[in-house]
């Protein structure tokens, strides 16, 4: 298309123009649509990884000098370098590492953004979630779904360290969020210790007597036994995705549908030695790395990863998983938004 000579006249009559649009707080379209209608998805968020290695002496100094009780969370939170210091790693989720120290109380509140967290290291320490409490290990995966009383304690001898992951910035894009706390900084145990495993952990076999109506899944915890050693009796049999290796869902065991209506939570096993094949999504995930070292490519980043490190692939951004021993799998934890691309008809995916 020619390029349309202005005349000085024309030119300043247009800026004229436009600003006499300002002042009824209006603007020409033109002049912005070719940024607003991208060929393909446009993120701010850039590819990042955080180490375990730098990270944990900063998470563990947080521990000597801010207790829970002023913090309310004592949480590191990891900012993507893309998104101008936002308390977010991608447009619509978030991440941070906290911890909790022997005989802590983090106290009971509840908010309409759900939140996941993904055991790093520590053993025993408690989350309680609407009168139900579950001990926690590394790699168990403990859902808060959106508006349930949650807190969280430490009555065992070492500190616990886990991974948030909520949808935090996307529930304050659409001005959807809500807080509350409990009167008290303990809610009341009104059901027995792990109760929801006991009901509804074996996934084809759930209790007839009950009935769960909540967009989220029943199940506090998934426990990383019960994960693991579905992975490796998996992939004894079974190849698994050219691009991601043997990957299984956490589902919710009454609709087998995502754990929570905005996030959906993975396990996958890379063997020995996998190269994945390349394939771009159109949504924001985090992984976090549970066990073996490998890298993942991220458009033109190589982000080179081992146990215990967390990074983030942005949207639409092509990306390829490798496994670097030739002897032991790799395991990797992640969570995305894609729920909520799905059910707006805005997933897309495509091999590179």
């Amino acid at each position: 298309m020619a390029t349309v000579q202005q005349s000085p006249s024309r030119a300043q009559a247009l800026e004229a123009y436009y600003q006499e649009l300002r002042q009824f707080s209006t603007a020409p379209l033109w002049t912005v649509l070719k940024s607003l209608l991208t060929p393909t998805p446009q993120p701010r968020a850039v590819p990042f990884i955080w180490r375990w290695r730098e990270l944990r002496p900063y998470v563990y100094r947080a521990g000597e000098l801010i207790g829970t009780e002023e913090a309310e969370r004592r949480v590191v939170m990891l900012c993507n370098p893309g998104l101008d210091g936002a308390a977010a790693v991608t447009n619509t989720l978030y991440a941070g590492l906290q911890l909790i120290l022997p005989g802590e109380i983090a106290r009971t509140h509840r908010h309409t953004a759900a939140a996941i967290r993904f055991i790093v290291e520590g053993h025993g320490a408690y989350t309680a979630v609407d009168g139900e409490r579950t001990l926690m290990n590394p790699g168990d995966l403990v859902l808060t779904p959106n508006w349930t009383w949650h807190d969280h304690g430490n009555e065992s001898a070492e500190p616990m360290v886990w991974l948030d992951g909520l949808d935090l910035p996307l529930v304050n894009a659409i001005d959807a969020m809500f807080f509350e706390e409990y009167p008290q900084t303990v809610q009341p145990v009104t059901k027995a210790l792990d109760d929801s495993r006991r009901k509804y952990a074996q996934g084809t076999l759930l209790p007839a007597y009950e009935r769960h109506l909540g967009h989220y899944s029943p199940l506090l915890n998934y426990t990383w036994e019960r994960t693991h050693a579905a992975l490796i009796e998996l992939a004894a049999h079974d190849t698994g995705s050219p691009y991601d290796g043997v990957v299984l869902e956490y589902v919710n065991p009454r609709t087998g549908g995502p754990v929570l209506p905005t996030m959906a939570c993975y396990a996958q096993l890379l063997p020995p030695g996998f190269e994945g094949q390349a394939r771009r999504r159109s949504i924001s995930a985090i992984f976090h790395v549970v066990e073996g070292e490998g890298y993942t490519e991220v458009g033109n980043q190589r982000l080179d990863w081992q146990a215990k490190d967390t990074f983030c692939v942005p949207s639409w951004a092509p990306c390829r998983h490798v496994n670097t021993s030739s002897g032991k799998p790799a395991f990797l934890f992640s969570f995305t938004d894609a729920p909520v691309l799905q059910a707006l008809g805005l997933y897309r995916e495509a091999a590179e």
